[in-house]
């Protein structure tokens, strides 16, 4: 981050203004509750009366306010409840971000009911366009996710959904396939006494083709695959 694409965030309260510079992508990540380093969304690692003329604000001053002169206890507070002054340009562009974040999550996270197939990143583009979705960067990400996909279920059948799936990978693929299995969430696994490595996985169901295609390319098509049924809990043979 430069100096340049910073922005400020402010904060007024018993009188007195307080000012840091920012990161605007870092600061309405932080904000809409996603994970963020406060010390990497500081611009300089100062609490100001006045940014743009470099004045500091008195240790008196925070004292008053915030109880602390700990900068990053009082940056993020001023980041959770003051005001950001983002750009048109940075705020159009962090609401597209958004938006995109909306539509891959929900890509990989729901599917199709009628079909059990993900629906592609187009029509949940065109649905959400359609139900007048507009993304609120101020709101946390999880939230906005639960909205959109309101807005959309009249317009689309659409279901959220994880899958548990059974793997058997060949001796000869499994070292190799093994820690890219971890990417998922891994409920068993069991090594098998000819080398062979058999477990099971929970996925978001948009996630078959990603997962099948993968598994395909450790193992060349070697790989057996079944998506278990409720009330299994071990691969068969």
């Amino acid at each position: 981050m430069t100096i340049e694409n910073s922005v400020i965030a402010r904060y007024e309260k018993f009188g007195e203004h307080f000012e840091v510079l920012v990161d605007p992508k870092g600061a309405e990540e932080f904000r809409s509750g996603n994970k963020a380093i406060l010390p990497d969304i500081l611009e300089i690692d100062t609490i100001f009366k006045d940014a743009r003329k470099g004045e500091k604000a008195s240790e008196d001053s925070l004292k008053k306010v915030f109880g602390t002169t700990d900068v990053l206890q009082i940056a993020s507070k001023v980041l959770a409840e003051g005001e950001i002054q983002l750009t048109t340009e940075q705020r159009h562009q962090m609401i597209e971000q958004r938006r995109q974040k909306i539509i891959q999550t929900i890509c990989r996270d729901a599917i199709d009911p009628q079909t059990g197939r993900p629906h592609p990143p187009e029509r949940i583009k065109n649905a959400l366009e359609q139900a007048h979705f507009n993304p609120d960067i101020h709101k946390k990400f999880e939230d906005q996710l639960e909205e959109a996909l309101k807005s959309i279920r009249p317009i689309l059948p659409i279901k959220l959904e994880k899958l548990r799936l059974a793997i058997r990978i060949p001796s000869e693929h499994a070292p190799k396939a093994y820690p890219h299995l971890h990417h998922y969430t891994v409920l068993q696994e069991e090594w098998q006494k000819d080398g062979s490595l058999v477990a099971i996985l929970e996925i978001p169901a948009g996630l078959q083709d990603e997962i099948y295609n993968e598994l395909n390319s450790f193992t060349h098509g070697n790989v057996e695959t079944r998506i278990l049924k409720d009330g299994e809990t071990r691969t068969q043979g």
